[in-house]
């Protein structure tokens, strides 16, 4: 924190008049919906402060003809397109990938498109099995209860028994194939390659008080519906009923210490903007992999010149946000356009390493069913495939309604000069430093984007498709952010240990995908909140000597 006497001296006054919590959660998406479920039955005081607020369903586009013009503007997945009173600019001038999140109960699950794989077990040996970045300080199996529980408040669907992904038990069936599912499978039948029909928390049955999907339209960005699983409808009322206190529009500025280097609380502005303290005895950050590094490093004292726990100096570095290879095309068949989740099937024949192919580790697939009219007009035109004038309806008619998407989610791994810090000039409403990104796509990440592309091509070809397109990388396509505050039992080589506890504040953990060690070839969400359930899982086993 700054020294300022003043402000120190009034913090102070503060805390003799305001009751510490036991513990404070920042964030109330993914991870800390989690733990703060799994903290409940402590009976500790638990609070979590949101700077976004609760969502209301009857306001998401889904709800209305029109959803997707909604999406490039106040629905956009960029905070910087949104630019609600919620979100924080970023500036992400230097990199090809741009950020998207979302600021409110719920975080980027009330956003994101629900599909839901695991890392596999090879991900976290990757320095063991392949010679490089290093091997997480736990495995796949210390994470393997948390995942099956996981995904029972999740409510997933999808179909057991994958051969070349973890094993898992989803409680509902998988989503129907469709009719772009069909026209992939049979290609990828032809061509000798794994597929499998993707787990997904869209519910295809009525499930804990969630109803069952009747495709209102694409998942992102939100379903009004209620059948796709986000944490502000599955673990946030099970935490409010279980006593743990979420306290919205609160916007964290900086935690705070005291001269042992124990967090003392943090100091956030209110739906009012006024400046507030909150004592605690154990804060939990859950801000996402930019989100932490910038509270982080905007926690500066006298003690921690260069931000909160980062000693190593490492807060900020590392940062992967799995490049996206896309590719599509056009078939003559029909196919699903937006009448279903917009993920049906996904493959892992190329995810891990096979020197052969001029790169190491690998990446997963996801295949798309399609896309809604106004998404295909406006990208199509922007492609040069769809012209103006007298043949505008007949291409369109061509286009609309017949494509078939591949896109692969490219291993990142850690470089630590692929960074978050503090923006010198911009800020968001409140005057807080906006996050900085500095990335730059590696060498074998490329290579695997043009190995993944070829494939895809294959696929699709041998699909029927024509007018092929690619996105690679899809620019707007920083959904996963990780890395930035890694996991590690060394404390110069890592942020917090292997139970998620920072090696320079006792007190202080994070549980977040800032703590991943490496970004795998999938979806990260599921292994967030294993994450997240199994870090609460340690501190409840730790509670009489967790601060020793």
């Amino acid at each position: 924190m700054a020294e300022s006497p003043g402000k120190r001296r009034g913090l102070e006054e503060e805390v003799l008049t305001k009751d510490p919590v036991d513990v404070l959660i920042i964030g109330a998406g993914a991870s800390g919906a989690a733990v703060a479920w799994s903290l409940a039955e402590t009976k500790m005081h638990i609070l979590c402060l949101e700077q976004g607020s609760w969502m209301n369903p009857a306001e998401y586009p889904s709800t209305g003809r029109d959803w997707e013009a909604k999406f490039y503007g106040e629905w956009s997945s960029s905070p910087n397109v949104r630019g609600r009173p919620e979100d924080y600019p970023i500036n992400d001038d230097s990199s090809p990938i741009k950020v998207v999140n979302y600021n409110a109960v719920g975080g980027s699950t009330v956003m994101y498109t629900a599909h839901w794989p695991r890392l596999h077990p090879s991900d976290f040996k990757v320095k063991t099995l392949d010679g490089v970045a290093d091997d997480w300080p736990i495995d796949y199996d210390a994470l393997t209860p948390f995942f099956e529980e996981n995904d029972r408040i999740m409510g997933t669907s999808g179909l057991s028994g994958d051969p070349l992904s973890p094993l898992t038990h989803p409680p509902m069936p998988q989503q129907p194939m469709g009719l772009s599912g069909a026209i992939i499978g049979k290609a990828m039948n032809k061509l000798g390659w794994h597929w499998w029909p993707s787990d997904t928390t869209v519910a295809t049955t009525d499930y804990e008080g969630r109803a069952r999907c009747i495709n209102l339209g694409h998942c992102t960005p939100a379903c009004a519906q209620g059948a796709k699983s986000s944490t502000d409808i599955t673990y946030w009322p099970q935490a409010v009923r279980a006593g743990v206190e979420l306290r919205t529009h609160c916007r964290v500025r900086e935690i705070t210490t005291d001269e042992t280097g124990m967090a003392t609380g943090v100091v956030y502005y209110d739906k009012d903007g006024v400046e507030q303290f909150q004592p605690a005895h154990v804060v939990i950050v859950a801000c996402n992999g930019v989100g932490t590094p910038r509270l982080l490093l905007n926690s500066k004292s006298d003690r921690f010149p260069n931000g909160l726990a980062n000693s190593s100096g490492l807060v900020g570095k590392n940062l992967m946000f799995h490049p996206y290879a896309q590719i599509y095309g056009y078939v003559k068949e029909p196919t699903d356009s937006n009448r279903a989740p917009p993920t049906c099937l996904w493959s892992k024949e190329w995810y891990d390493t096979d020197l052969s192919r001029g790169f190491v580790r690998g990446y997963g697939v996801q295949f798309v069913r399609g896309a809604g009219p106004v998404f295909e007009a406006v990208v199509s035109e922007q492609k040069g495939i769809l012209p103006w004038g007298a043949d505008h309806h007949r291409v369109f008619r061509k286009l609309n309604g017949h494509r078939l998407g591949f896109s692969a989610i490219c291993e990142d791994l850690p470089e630590e000069h692929n960074q978050v810090t503090l923006d010198p000039v911009l800020e968001d409403s409140h005057g807080i430093p906006a996050p900085k990104i500095n990335y730059t796509i590696s060498e074998n990440s490329r290579k695997m984007m043009d190995h993944a592309l070829a494939r895809g091509r294959e696929i699709l070809e041998t699909a029927g498709a024509t007018d092929i397109c690619v996105n690679s990388p899809i620019p707007w396509g920083g959904w996963h952010l990780l890395g930035t505050a890694r996991m590690g039992t060394d404390p110069k080589r890592s942020v917090v240990n292997e139970w998620g506890r920072t090696h320079d504040v006792k007190n202080l953990f994070i549980v977040d995908g800032s703590i991943f060690v490496t970004s795998g070839g999938v979806n990260p969400t599921s292994t967030i909140q294993a994450l997240a359930l199994y870090i609460a899982d340690q501190m409840k086993s730790r509670l009489a000597n967790l601060f020793d």
